[in-house]
């Protein structure tokens, strides 16, 4: 009895192929893993690094900004500020019509 090259073919060929294919699904599944896990990492390494950022700006003013400077600040824009609103009732008091001004009702005072 002797057995063709054709069969020894399909009998070794079948199983290493199957071989194959199971072995390029598994790396391809395991690339996928390692991608995911890759994008989570980087998230977390922004999240991260944002937090040590917001706590940097933090600390750096509460210690270099001397309170000195922040009560001045605050004395300087409470001045300009007061100085806006006495001009503006100057003009608000220079634009009110006065009572003597007004016409009688429906007459059009132009």
């Amino acid at each position: 009895m002797q057995i063709e090259p054709t069969w020894w073919i399909t009998v070794i060929e079948a199983p290493i192929v199957a071989a194959l294919f199971h072995m390029l699904h598994g790396m391809r599944r395991d690339m996928q893993d390692r991608i995911e896990r890759g994008d989570q990492r980087e998230s977390d390494v922004v999240t991260r690094t944002r937090d040590e950022l917001a706590e940097f700006k933090l600390e750096v003013a509460r210690a270099y900004v001397p309170l000195s400077l922040i009560r001045d600040v605050d004395q300087r824009l409470s001045q300009h500020l007061l100085r806006i609103e006495s001009k503006l009732e100057e003009v608000r008091r220079c634009t009110q019509p006065t009572g003597r001004s007004r016409g009688v009702v429906g007459e059009d005072v132009a």
